[in-house]
């Protein structure tokens, strides 16, 4: 293995990992369980929203973890 192959694959994940990142944000609202599980946090006050997605984070961080690490055993 050449001296850059390492950096090489770590730029193939942080793309990958950029593109889902990405498709995440543009398909938000199309997915209808996102930000509205049992555990996600809602506060509303008249004009003034939060929305802190706390069961919907949890979910993502364990859907990319899978991924992750399927993608790091193939590049083994």
């Amino acid at each position: 293995m050449s001296a850059f192959g390492g950096v090489g694959k770590f730029l193939i994940l942080a793309g990958v990992f950029l593109i889902l990142f990405g498709l995440l944000f543009i398909f938000w609202e199309r997915i209808p369980f996102l930000g509205k599980l049992p555990g996600d946090l809602m506060i509303q006050r008249g004009s003034f929203r939060l929305l802190i997605p706390v069961v919907t984070c949890i979910i993502i961080s364990f859907v990319l973890t899978i991924l992750i690490n399927i993608l790091l055993r193939l590049f083994r």
